[in-house]
């Protein structure tokens, strides 16, 4: 979307221009370059790749007729003036298809189909800098603070008719108007901000992830639960086996591989479970650990939706497993009052009540990092 700028407006950037510029030269004059020989080939187009990042710095974004231009303008300026390694990455936004509401409809029982009140359809280009191994980088930090207070010459709404950025002249007169004189010092990428490389799955920035003895026990487990496709699925099954806080319990467990009795069973339990819910055709995963082992039910890539109190409505298809597996309500015996009778199948009790989980990944960061240590 194009941005003409008015004769009023100009005159009133015009006031602080000479003194926002020797502030911001001041700045990058004290800049140490993020990387030496940073290349500059007008050529290129320097896209985001997974191999980028996977800590960045999103310095602007642009949209409309012209933006692809704009946004590899600051690409190149921030390249050969500033020393900045800086990358393109496209994305379409499609307003115009028709989508699920958080509603359900009460004629066909389904999700409510809704489209959104201005349907347009447009690609957005984001000007992304860096390639930080983590968010906690101090460098990561100084270039922020760097590009917040810059002025590179392509943003410049006085030397140009018009911008692609997005909502650069509102975002520019709130700056000006503003009374924190700190932020009045800001430049056209004052709302510059650290993000992930969206071309790496997310996985890639779990925390922590499974560890190595719990992953060997699970990866040739016939219907495992780290070959589910979903995010979450619906624990149905707990099978407990001997708990321990002990360290030096854990290390042994981990250096001879060999696990107690109580384990054993619990695994063997969810694994007969497994096998027999495959059998009459359901999805059945089992998962194992240091101090138990399950069997879930499903894969779904979301729990549901959230509501405007704040609590979650569960998906309909997450909500008829956790009914159908969890406990009956029955009448105890000599009446008068009810309790739950867990439901079974080949001989194995499910859990009291089924509960969605999320499905356990092992950590791609964690396995990077091993990888890169060595």
């Amino acid at each position: 979307m194009k941005f003409r700028i008015g004769c009023l407006f100009v005159v009133a950037i015009s006031l602080l221009t000479n003194l926002a510029t020797s502030q911001a030269e001041s700045r990058w004059a004290s800049f140490i370059p993020f990387r030496k020989g940073v290349e500059a080939d007008a050529s290129k187009s320097y896209e985001l790749t997974e191999e980028n990042g996977p800590w960045l710095i999103l310095a602007a974004s642009f949209a409309g007729a012209g933006a692809a231009e704009q946004a590899h303008e600051l690409v190149m300026e921030l390249r050969s003036q500033f020393n900045l390694p800086a990358y393109i990455n496209r994305k379409e936004f499609d307003y115009t298809e028709t989508v699920e509401g958080k509603t359900i409809d009460r004629y066909t029982g389904d999700w409510a189909q809704m489209k959104y009140r201005n349907g347009s359809k447009f690609d957005a280009y984001a000007v992304l800098v860096g390639d930080y191994q983590s968010d906690r980088d101090p460098q990561l930090q100084k270039t922020l603070d760097k590009l917040k207070h810059a002025r590179p010459e392509c943003l410049d709404l006085q030397k140009r008719e018009w911008s692609t950025q997005r909502f650069a002249g509102f975002r520019e007169l709130q700056r000006r108007m503003n009374g924190d004189a700190e932020k009045r010092k800001k430049g056209p990428m004052g709302n510059a901000f650290v993000t992930r490389n969206p071309n790496l799955p997310e996985e890639y920035f779990a925390p922590g992830g499974l560890d190595d003895f719990v992953y060997e026990l699970n990866r040739r487990v016939e219907h495992s639960l780290l070959e589910n496709p979903g995010r979450y699925t619906v624990k149905v099954a707990t099978f407990g086996g001997k708990e321990t806080m002990n360290i030096a319990e854990i290390e042994d467990i981990e250096r001879t591989g060999k696990v107690t009795n109580k384990l054993e069973i619990a695994a063997d339990k969810a694994h007969r479970l497994t096998v027999a819910l495959r059998a009459v055709g359901v999805e059945a995963y089992e998962f194992h650990d240091r101090t138990e082992s399950m069997v879930t039910v499903g894969s779904f890539d979301s729990v549901g939706e959230p509501r405007a109190d704040g609590k979650i409505e569960i998906h309909p298809a997450v909500h008829k497993i956790m009914q159908m597996y969890g406990a009956d309500r029955r009448e105890m015996a000599g009446g008068g009052s009810f309790g739950l009778q867990p439901r079974t199948f080949a001989g194995i009790s499910f859990d009291v009540q089924a509960v969605p989980v999320i499905v356990p990944r092992r950590s791609i960061a964690a396995a990077y990092a091993r990888s890169s240590s060595r």
